[in-house]
Parts: C-alpha cells; sequence; structure tokens
C-alpha cells in the first residue's frame, strides 16, 4: 500500500512535468490546429464536456472540437455530423491534446481509465465504480484492447484490471500498445 502511494505521487509529478512541456513544444501546432478548425466550422475551438474523475469528482474535459457546434453528444441527428478536420484530428487522436492542461490541472493523468460521462457512470455498480478510484487518463489499458471495437463491460474489466494492477511496468506497456494503437487505427 505505501509503495502504490509512493508510485503515484511520483507519478502525478511526471505526469505534471511531461504535461507542461509538451503543451510548450506542441504550442505552435495547437495554434495551427486551432485556426484549422475554426476555418473548418463555426463554433468554438474546444469542446468541453462534464467528466467523472477520480473518486466520482465532476471536472470539465477539454478536446479540439471535432463535430458540428451544435452537436448533443446524446443526439444522432443529421446535422450532428463530425466536420471534416473532425475526422482527421479523431484518426490520429489529435482532438485530445487540449486534455494535457486537464493533466496539468490534476483532473487527469496520461494512464488511467478513460473518464465517462456523468449519465453513464450512474448506472455503474458500486464494483464498476472503483474505476474511479485512480486519475483517469487520455489512453487506458482499455484503449489498447480494441478502443471502440469492445464492449462496455469489456473496457470496465480493463479498466478494473488495470486500477488494480497499477505500477510503472503497467504504464510503460500501455505507452507502447497506445501508440502501436494509433499508426494502426485500429478501433
Amino acid at each position: 500500500r505505501y509503495m502504490r502511494f509512493i508510485y503515484i505521487v511520483i507519478k502525478r509529478i511526471i505526469d505534471f512535468i511531461a504535461a507542461l512541456i509538451l503543451l510548450v513544444l506542441l504550442s505552435p501546432l495547437l495554434l495551427i490546429i486551432s485556426i484549422i478548425i475554426k476555418i473548418d466550422s463555426k463554433g468554438p475551438v474546444i469542446f468541453k464536456q462534464q467528466r467523472v474523475g477520480k473518486n466520482g469528482r465532476i471536472f470539465n474535459l477539454y478536446k479540439f472540437r471535432s463535430m458540428s457546434a451544435s452537436n448533443n453528444p446524446l443526439d444522432f441527428k443529421e446535422e450532428n455530423k463530425i466536420t471534416k478536420v473532425g475526422h482527421f484530428i479523431r484518426k490520429w487522436s489529435i482532438d485530445e491534446l487540449p486534455q494535457l492542461i486537464n493533466i496539468i490541472k490534476g483532473d487527469m493523468a496520461f494512464i488511467g481509465p478513460r473518464p465517462w460521462m456523468k449519465e453513464y457512470h450512474v448506472y455503474m455498480t458500486d464494483e464498476q465504480k472503483h474505476r474511479s478510484d485512480v486519475l483517469p487518463g487520455i489512453t487506458g489499458y482499455a484503449q489498447t484492447k480494441g478502443r471502440n471495437n469492445i464492449s462496455i463491460i469489456n473496457k470496465i474489466n480493463f479498466d478494473l484490471e488495470y486500477v488494480h494492477k497499477i505500477s510503472l511496468w503497467m504504464d510503460i506497456k500501455i505507452i507502447f500498445l497506445t501508440i502501436a494503437t494509433v499508426f494502426s487505427r485500429d478501433g
């Protein structure tokens, strides 16, 4: 238990420093993407959505907007299609880059279970809600197992497996598996 606590503290420090460095290094790219999104469609550049974080705390998750500004995530009408730029930034997971701000703020980590919308979180069992015992991540174990090609139950089970086995080795494994998944564009 003590070693786990130490690991989580060290992980938070590393996440903070790495996110800050990446945000500075990627700022020209982030600016270019922001301009392209603004040219491509009307609406804000950044999409904010309430998600469930560690210990059930609600926070605003940031992403580059990839859908029309009128999009409601629970509404699947024709006018809520993904924009031209949105297809590209989703395909390469570029839409996730603003979550570096979430990491700096302490809402998220690089590695952890993906944060769920609160509307879905309420339907989880008490056991399933243990996936919120750690900071949610930009990527996680479930994303390396098929991203959107696996069932919700399997995603939750992979998230719980991560929470129970959290370690430096597990995080390193997830980083390499995530890179392979993004470049294979699987799921």
